[in-house]
């Protein structure tokens, strides 16, 4: 076993990056059913920023279950150290990926070490490195459960209905708002394995990466409205959010779907009579899912961007570009 203590990523007090403190902390003990996880790259989403900022509720929990000080992150890549008795399907040494224990604020992921829930994990493909097998749980499952399988029976926080992903294939036209980000770029090369025929939507410096990746036609929002240009879509992934996404809702043909990534704002009259729906759901950690992509990212089918990587020790850092926006591809911190 290594020495007793690790360097991790801790909050204290909630607020800007500058808030983000390289600590020294006792190892983690692996409970049962978890296993211990040498860290060697950790994913930087949204939650991370959230939790920083001062949100310590989920959607869906009635209080906080946040104690401070807390060490954000929930996407890891790296080595299996130790695993608990009961655990089989993982021993010390193989390289594993995953979504810690998401929905919640109690990842743990900035550390040298994490104690991980064995069924949040898969194999890391073996064909990519730990930076780019850490930036692939959240954005990758997120992209999975919304448009290839919803894969759970767990109520949403946000609408009654069990979320239902609309059926892709090459009669399919999906509509990618926020394309060039971590879950829409993941969204569009889902979407073109399935054979649907992809509008991609995002600022201009991303045209030929997101046409790299396979999109059939690029907008560049800053110089158009995509609902005045297209029309007839089956589904929208708006990836973005805010008020500006009922604008989308008339790019769908009658019947068609829209799937905000982020809860939005969406009159339901408006949507009576546009013939149209509107489904959200929260994403959750699954090992097996994570499985699934971890094949599609080992032949190479899928492929994760990385906008860029930052030590552990500079995750002010890593946080400060998120802030700026238009990322492409994913954050990574490198641990080891």
């Amino acid at each position: 076993m290594p020495t007793h203590t690790m360097r991790a990523v801790r909050l204290h007090e909630h607020g800007g990056p500058e808030v983000l403190r390289y600590d020294e902390v006792p190892i983690p003990e692996p409970g049962p059913g978890e296993v211990l996880v040498r860290v060697h790259a950790a994913g930087v989403n949204p939650p991370d920023w959230y939790l920083r900022g001062g949100l310590t509720r989920m959607p869906g929990e009635t209080e906080s279950t946040v104690r401070l000080p807390v060490i954000p992150g929930t996407d890891v890549s790296g080595v299996v150290e130790a695993a608990a008795a009961d655990v089989d399907g993982f021993a010390v040494g193989d390289e594993v990926f995953g979504l810690l224990r998401f929905p919640s604020f109690d990842g743990r992921a900035y550390a040298e070490y994490v104690a991980a829930p064995a069924s949040d994990l898969a194999r890391k493909p073996a064909g990519i490195d730990h930076v780019h097998a850490a930036g692939a749980p959240m954005a990758g499952l997120t992209a999975w459960q919304f448009l290839i399988e919803l894969g759970h029976d767990h109520p949403s926080p946000f609408q009654a209905a069990r979320h239902r992903p609309t059926a892709l294939d090459a009669d399919t036209t999906v509509l990618i708002n926020g394309a060039a980000g971590g879950v829409g770029h993941l969204a569009l090369q889902l979407a073109k394995w399935k054979g649907a025929r992809v509008i991609a939507v995002a600022s201009g410096a991303h045209e030929s990466f997101l046409r790299e990746l396979g999109a059939d036609q690029f907008l560049d929002y800053t110089k158009c409205s995509p609902e005045e240009l297209v029309h007839d879509v089956d589904l929208v992934l708006d990836t973005v959010g805010g008020p500006d996404s009922r604008r989308f809702l008339r790019t769908l043909r009658p019947g068609g779907s829209q799937f905000p990534v982020f809860p939005g704002d969406f009159d339901e009259e408006e949507l009576t009579k546009l013939g149209v729906t509107v489904s959200i759901t929260q994403v959750r950690s699954n090992g097996a899912q994570l499985a699934e992509l971890g094949r599609l990212l080992d032949a190479g089918t899928v492929r994760v961007a990385i906008d860029g990587t930052f030590t552990l020790a500079d995750a002010r850092a890593a946080h400060e570009r998120a802030a700026r926006g238009h990322l492409q591809g994913k954050i990574v911190l490198t641990v080891t």
